[in-house]
């Protein structure tokens, strides 16, 4: 049954066109090509990112923190006691009236003794500025890495002006070395973000971020597979454009830098409008969209790949939405902009690459 499984899953006619086999992707004639079996070392690599993230984030970010004025919290710990305990645990972190009288008949305390450990409980599990500012600076770093990466592998290929180039000659495209570690370290980081989202900060966009991670690395990972690597690097680094401003941005508003935070948040909207409502869908998707079919037949891997990136572009759509609620409060003078940087979606600079997020 597994080897039925498995010869059904890698069929030819769902990953490539017609008249194409998988012997059509072997190495040969100086060619290399993408396969499945690369993508195994993401897994180690993905947790080498979180040792690597640890350590940089209490030998660097720790100290970068405590050297702009950012201090860690202590807050005061919640009574131990199991019955509140449980309630918070398994049902509401901010029980209603009811709920409270009925706790503090359980628990034999009264009403302001529940209500006080509920607070204290919830502050517990607040995160710190200390906490968000390490995380922040964390992916700064790679985004900054990765976007001046990806931009010196490509700034020099034909499809990087002209994305009909795309597909010239696909999918006998021999895989370039800057497209391998690009791809590798992109699928690595996300991988280790999923592995971490059990313990990062957690935000109200929290299932988009989980959608997200997993959009992100399916779609990486079906066009390595389908020697999709000219348009999934493209996608990549326009995604990866806005991921470093934003980051930026957080970094400014932890350290209570204001007009700074202002600066980068204002270029960060821009360029996220730009380069995820404009360039993505009218250039990128458009590639992906039209220019396929004038080489070959659509075929499934043509339109899962393709609804893949407007799952993207729908998730781009909803954060923009948020993000010009955020500046309209601004503009009105409701809130100022060190309040609203928190509210950024954290996978707002994300996709394909989140951060694809997501």
């Amino acid at each position: 049954m597994f080897d039925t499984l498995h010869e059904w899953f890698w069929w030819d006619r769902i990953w490539l066109p017609v008249n194409l086999t998988w012997a059509d992707l072997e190495d040969r004639d100086g060619r290399v090509y993408a396969k499945a079996s690369h993508l195994y070392v993401t897994v180690p690599y993905a947790f080498a990112f979180l040792l690597i993230r640890y350590l940089f984030e209490r030998w660097i970010a720790t100290p970068l923190a405590f050297s702009v004025g950012i201090k860690q919290k202590i807050n005061l710990k919640a009574e131990d006691n199991p019955i509140l305990e449980a309630y918070y645990t398994t049902q509401y972190r901010k029980p209603s009236q009811a709920d409270i009288d009925g706790l503090s008949k359980k628990s034999s305390l009264s009403v302001r003794q529940v209500e006080r450990w509920f607070r204290r409980r919830r502050s517990q599990d607040r995160p710190g500025v200390l906490k968000k500012f390490r995380e922040a600076s964390w992916r700064f770093v790679f985004y900054l890495f990765a976007f001046i990466g990806g931009t010196t592998a490509l700034y020099d290929k034909e499809w990087f002006y002209d994305t009909q180039e795309v597909w010239m000659g696909f999918p006998k495209q021999s895989m370039l070395e800057s497209q391998y570690w690009y791809y590798i370290l992109e699928l690595s980081f996300y991988g280790s973000l999923l592995f971490s989202v059990a313990f990062d900060v957690k935000r109200k966009d929290f299932q988009e971020q989980i959608i997200h991670h997993l959009a992100t690395l399916v779609l990486l990972s079906f066009s390595w597979c389908v020697n999709y690597i000219r348009i999934g690097t493209l996608v990549m680094l326009v995604h990866d454009a806005s991921d470093v401003l934003l980051e930026s941005a957080k970094l400014f508003n932890y350290a209570k830098w204001e007009k700074t935070c202002q600066t980068l948040f204002v270029l960060f909207a821009i360029v996220f409008m730009v380069t995820r409502l404009i360039i993505f869908p009218f250039w990128l998707i458009h590639c992906t969209w039209v220019y396929p079919v004038h080489h070959y037949p659509a075929f499934f891997g043509y339109y899962f790949f393709n609804v893949m990136l407007v799952v993207l572009l729908c998730l781009h759509i909803f954060w923009a939405y948020l993000i010009l609620c955020m500046i309209r409060k601004f503009m009105i003078g409701s809130v100022s902009m060190l309040q609203i940087i928190p509210m950024v979606p954290e996978k707002a600079g994300i996709s394909l690459n989140t951060h694809l997020m997501l």
